[in-house]
């Protein structure tokens, strides 16, 4: 009968419009809450995490003088004055039947490594390749200790200056080169390298 295939349609119709509607409503609930995991996803995922060879976050003495320059400055007076107590417990312990160039030789072994734990740790802050940032330590720090002799030699034997404020000139200025060296060289990071953005 043509009236019962009318009535029919028009069910079918009202159907395919409710089941419609309901869709569109699921997928607009479903939206905030995907939007919300995929967010999550991205906070939870690994590679936004600090890598292993990235900078990490300012330690105490970085918090405590704000600038790396005067925390750079602080852990060196503190590694000179340690350098010192070291030359001089070695030649107490050594004795007199051992030259003292072996006491200045123990307290710098034992200095350098203290040295080198401090600025990675609480003046640059850096993670990963520990050994590659220990032998350029050293090389940076043998570097300065070059440099200052050189400088002073000449300061004094070539220019006459008077050896003590010449001391006290080439230190200061070794100490600033050193600060760059160890900035660029011993404890360098690349910078960290954006992802390409999705197009789509």
């Amino acid at each position: 009968m043509e009236f019962d295939n009318d009535q029919s349609k028009a069910f079918t119709g009202t159907d395919e419009a409710v089941v419609t509607r309901a869709s569109r409503s699921l997928r607009a609930a479903d939206g905030p809450a995907a939007g919300a995991g995929e967010q999550a996803g991205d906070a939870s995922d690994p590679a936004h995490a600090l890598g292993p060879t990235e900078q990490a976050k300012p330690g105490p003495l970085l918090r405590l003088v704000r600038r790396q320059e005067v925390a750079f400055a602080a852990v060196g007076g503190f590694n000179t004055a340690m350098g010192i107590g070291m030359t001089v417990v070695w030649l107490a312990v050594l004795g007199d039947n051992v030259p003292p160039s072996v006491a200045v030789a123990a307290a710098y072994g034992v200095s350098i490594v203290v040295a080198f734990v401090l600025h990675r740790t609480l003046v640059f802050r850096v993670r990963g390749h520990l050994l590659r940032d220990f032998l350029r330590f050293v090389a940076v720090n043998s570097g300065g200790l070059l440099l200052n002799m050189a400088l002073l030699e000449l300061a004094v034997s070539v220019w006459h200056f008077p050896d003590k404020p010449a001391a006290v000139v080439v230190m200061g200025l070794v100490a600033v080169a050193s600060y760059f060296g160890h900035r660029h060289i011993s404890f360098r990071r690349r910078p960290p390298t954006e992802p390409d953005p999705i197009i789509g």
